[in-house]
C-alpha cells in the first residue's frame, strides 16, 4: 500500500476514535438513584460486590477473640458473685454452664467465638460490680436490673430476662398472710443492699419502718431463718428456689407489681467498654434465634404462678 493511503488510514481511525470518546459524553449519567441504591447496598454503582461482602465479613471479625479489647488477650473473663444462687447458677459453679444465667454466659461467649476452655471466672460482690472504675472482667452476670441510675456508672447489654420481684416469708410468720401491699406495711422486710429488691420495698410497698439491708442474698436468707425479718424481697426465680431448697417451710407471699416498664436483667461491662456492642449484638442473636426462650424454659420453668400483690 503506497505511503500516502497509510497516513490517510492512520488519519481516519484517529478522527474515528475522538468521536467515539466524545460520544461517551453524551451519554446518560448513573441516576442519583441508582448511586444511591448502590451506597445503600454496600457496594458502588459500577458494580463491585466486593464492597457489599465485605462490609458484613468486616463486622464480623470486629466481634470475634482475635479483634475483642478483654482483660486478658484470648480469654472471655465473667464475672458472677460468691456465692451464686441456683437457678441462676447450680452448686455455685458458674463453670458447669448449669443454671440460666452460667448458660447464657456460655451462649455468649460461644456467639462471641469463644470456647468454654477460653472462658473465665473471677467472683465479684454485687454492689462492686456495677460500681464506677475498672473492672477486672469482661462481662459480669448476677440478675443486674438495668436502670438508669446504674447505666451511668456502667454498661450493660440488652436485656436477656425479664424479671419480676417477689415476697419471700415463713410459715406462721405474719408476712407469710399477707393478702395485699397493705398487709405488709408494718412488716419488717429486709432485701440485698443495691438492688431493685430493695427498691421495689420502698416503691411497692412503703413500709412503716425502714427495710433491712444486707450485703447479700445469703444474709439476708439467713435473717429470715433466724427470725430478724418478717419477709425478704428478692427475684422470682431466686424466691422460688429459696423456698423450695434453702428456708424450711419458706412461702412465696406474693409477686409486687410493675411501677414502670418491664424489669430487665443484663450483662454488666465497664463504662464506655469496647466490647458493649459486641455482647449486646451476642445477646439480641440469642433472643432472635429462641436459645433465651429454650434456656428460660430449661432452667426457670417454675417461675409461673406466683399471685400478684395489690
Amino acid at each position: 500500500m503506497a505511503r500516502t493511503q497509510l497516513r490517510l488510514l492512520a488519519t481516519l481511525s484517529a478522527a474515528a476514535l475522538l468521536l467515539t470518546a466524545c460520544g461517551g459524553d453524551e451519554e446518560e449519567p448513573a441516576s442519583d438513584d441508582a448511586t444511591a441504591g448502590a451506597d445503600a447496598a454496600g457496594g458502588s454503582a459500577d458494580g463491585d460486590d466486593s464492597a457489599a461482602s465485605g462490609g458484613s465479613e468486616d463486622a464480623a471479625g470486629a466481634c470475634s477473640p482475635d479483634s475483642l479489647e478483654t482483660v486478658t488477650a484470648g480469654t472471655l473473663t465473667l464475672s458472677t458473685s460468691e456465692p451464686a444462687f441456683e437457678p441462676w447458677m447450680v452448686d455455685n459453679d458458674p463453670a458447669n454452664a448449669e443454671g440460666y444465667e452460667a448458660a447464657v454466659s456460655y451462649a455468649v461467649a460461644e456467639q462471641l467465638g469463644y470456647d468454654a476452655a477460653a472462658v473465665e471466672w473471677v467472683r465479684n460482690p454485687f454492689e462492686a460490680a456495677i460500681a464506677p472504675g475498672p473492672k477486672n472482667f469482661d462481662l459480669a452476670v448476677n440478675q443486674f436490673s438495668i436502670t438508669p441510675e446504674r447505666a451511668g456508672a456502667v454498661d450493660f447489654t440488652s436485656g436477656y430476662y425479664d424479671v419480676r420481684q417477689a415476697v419471700v416469708s415463713k410459715e406462721g410468720a405474719g408476712a407469710a398472710d399477707a393478702a395485699s401491699l397493705a398487709d405488709l406495711k408494718d412488716s419488717l422486710l429486709g432485701a440485698q443492699v443495691g438492688t431493685t429488691s430493695l427498691a421495689s420495698i420502698e416503691e411497692s410497698i412503703d413500709p412503716s419502718d425502714d427495710p433491712l439491708i444486707f450485703n447479700s442474698n445469703e444474709e439476708a436468707k439467713l435473717a429470715l431463718d433466724n427470725g430478724q425479718v418478717d419477709a425478704i424481697v428478692v427475684d422470682l426465680p431466686t424466691a422460688f428456689y429459696l423456698t423450695a431448697v434453702e428456708i424450711e417451710d419458706g412461702v412465696i407471699v406474693g409477686q409486687l407489681p410493675l411501677t414502670g416498664d418491664a424489669e430487665q436483667l443484663g450483662f454488666v461491662l465497664d463504662l464506655d467498654s469496647p466490647l458493649t456492642d459486641c455482647a449486646t449484638q451476642a445477646v439480641d442473636a440469642l433472643r432472635e434465634d429462641g436459645t433465651l426462650d429454650d434456656l428460660a424454659t430449661e432452667w426457670l420453668a417454675d417461675v409461673a404462678g406466683a399471685p400478684e400483690l395489690q
